[in-house]
């Protein structure tokens, strides 16, 4: 769309300032709907969503494979890669979303920065990444409750009342959701930073046992296992290797503030802000997280076997009673269950609004943009929350079992998520030097670009391409896992060949890449922040305060041409 076009289009809407319904159309190249997104979401919400929000099942239940099949320094070292490449993937993420916080997210920036068919793959896979991982996080809710109930053949009962709880959030549109995830990632920041403390105390003895364990399970059963009893130093390497895949499915998630930026109050004030201090918690949390596990927990305890019909408990929760300590095992296990309801909601919420993306830009069909006067794209949301109910699978083959299963899957489409945008990012800073756009003057940037994003592109087609080795080993053929772990991987590349054979639209030319259009509806709701009125919200601004490492948030880029074009 040439700058003359754009500007024909605004000045028709008979207004200079773009709302945030013209912005949804002309974003998308369709007419206005009758309704759109609205900008419901607080900076609490976005602060809560980007701190807590990833903190799920992933670090609190997948921790426990990752501990079998790694040991606890394999399980640690897994988890600090992974960490590595989150990182260079939301600062790459961060420059884009808070420049560009458009409906859409990184799925309507491919298509500016790449092209249709590379945004018609990654809003596929990743409103399938969403819709897998529901089923995932409501089987966890399952196994987490078995640790109270042992007779899973309750399990479809628990599994409905977790859906329940879900959907009614989800329906109640984005403000609802913004409160729900407030309180249960408040939750979850509370009881993993209790839970790091409590592990130190144990483990330097004193808990009612009064035993100090130090570096103990580092000794024995040793700092790393021999996957699948090869010896050397190739089987401890193959047990890390092993972690990643796992460790993956923890982090993934850490990018849904690009989708909430189509919903966000003050945009470019408060996504600079989640994605600078985002990296730093979740990595305190996760890798603080884990070391603890490993201290606290012997890599070869029964309990840490999940794909079975039952599960005993949260590697946490085993840790705790292991030490003796009788009624905070329960406890704990329901402030985890809660996070089962928190990461849950936050997959239908980002499914639906993946699926609404893909409709707004001609990738879905147009049913799918539907929403109503609150802004909820309702279409889009019964489809995805329909896909909730293959967690009854577990019901016959174990709630553990199927939560590995879709574990798996969901890793492998995050990570490939995590491709395209990093990917995204390559074409976005070639876009940028060409059109001589100063970087620094972007709300947010960084000074390793753009090495960290193909550092991060590289890392997660190796891990993909060597998810599943391990059912190459004589004897260790399981085709569910094959299935699992390669299935989001063909697909890939299968859907954007045939997207690019039906577009037979080119890669956007650095010289050509759109850098303005929206940009008025953007810059016309941005504000400073209101002063605190009370304790609390100082306390809150402080947290999400954009004053980091000695320098405050830069000033809005300043556009060389008219900004309403």
């Amino acid at each position: 769309m040439s700058s003359g076009d754009r500007e024909s289009r605004i000045k028709a809407s008979g207004s200079d300032i773009v709302t945030d319904k013209e912005a949804v159309y002309l974003e998308s190249g369709n007419e206005p709907q009758s309704h759109a997104l609205q900008r419901q979401l607080k900076n609490r919400h976005v602060a809560m969503i980007s701190i807590g929000g990833v903190i799920g099942t992933g670090l609190f239940l997948s921790s426990a494979n990752s501990l079998r099949r790694g040991g606890p320094v394999g399980l640690l070292l897994g988890y600090i890669v992974v960490g590595t490449i989150c990182y260079s993937v939301m600062i790459s993420l961060g420059e884009m979303v808070s420049y560009l916080p458009i409906p859409g997210g990184h799925i309507k920036l491919a298509e500016r920065f790449v092209d249709p068919a590379f945004s018609f793959t990654m809003g596929w896979n990743y409103w399938y990444n969403w819709t897998i991982v529901l089923p995932a996080e409501l089987s966890a809710a399952a196994v987490l409750i078995d640790f109270w109930d042992k007779d899973t053949k309750l399990n479809s009962a628990w599994v409905t009342i977790c859906l329940v709880v879900v959907v009614a959030i989800n329906f109640m549109g984005a403000g609802a959701y913004g409160e729900a995830e407030f309180i249960f990632a408040s939750i979850k920041v509370i009881t993993i930073t209790g839970l790091i403390i409590l592990g130190i105390i144990l483990d330097l003895g004193g808990g009612p046992d009064h035993d100090r364990l130090g570096f103990r399970y580092w000794k024995n059963p040793g700092p790393f296992v021999q996957f699948y009893g090869i010896p050397g130093a190739e089987g401890r390497f193959l047990g890390f290797w092993m972690v990643l895949t796992q460790a993956a499915f923890s982090f993934i998630g850490t990018e849904i503030v690009a989708i909430a930026a189509g919903e966000a109050k003050n945009p470019r004030r408060n996504l600079p802000k989640a994605i600078r201090r985002v990296y730093i918690r979740i990595l305190l949390f996760y890798i603080g997280g884990v070391t603890i596990i490993g201290l606290l927990v012997p890599s070869n305890d029964p309990g840490l076997v999940l794909g079975g019909g039952t599960a005993a408990a949260s590697p946490f929760v085993i840790a705790i009673k292991r030490s003796g300590i009788k009624a905070l095992p329960g406890i704990i296990n329901a402030c985890l269950l809660t996070s089962a309801w928190s990461a849950a909601s936050s997959d239908l919420y980002t499914s639906s609004r993946a699926l609404y993306g893909l409709a707004i830009s001609g990738n879905a069909p147009s049913i799918f943009k539907m929403t109503l006067r609150n802004g909820l794209p309702v279409a889009a949301l019964v489809v995805s929350s329909s896909f909730a109910l293959l967690a009854y699978m577990g019901v016959h083959a174990g709630s553990g079992k199927v939560f590995n299963w879709f574990a798996n899957m969901t890793a492998i489409a995050g990570l490939l998520t995590w491709f395209g945008i990093a990917y995204t990012y390559i074409r976005f800073h070639a876009g940028m030097k060409a059109q001589g756009i100063d970087r620094k003057s972007l709300p947010f940037s960084s000074p390793l670009q753009p090495y960290a994003a193909w550092y991060a592109a590289i890392a997660c087609i190796i891990v993909c391409l060597f998810s599943g080795w391990s059912v190459f080993l004589r004897g260790n053929w399981a085709t569910a896992d094959f299935v699992t772990n390669y299935l989001p991987l063909a697909m890939f590349p299968i859907l954007y060949l045939g997207a690019r054979f039906w577009t037979r639209v080119p890669h956007v030319r650095p010289e050509e890449m759109d850098f303005y259009t929206g940009l008025a509806e953007i810059e016309a709701s941005t504000y400073d922040e209101p002063p605190p009125k009370n304790k609390l919200e100082a306390f809150w601004q402080w947290l999400v305060s954009d004053r980091v490492e000695g320098f405050r948030m830069r000033p809005l880029i300043a556009l060389p041409i008219d900004v309403r074009t």
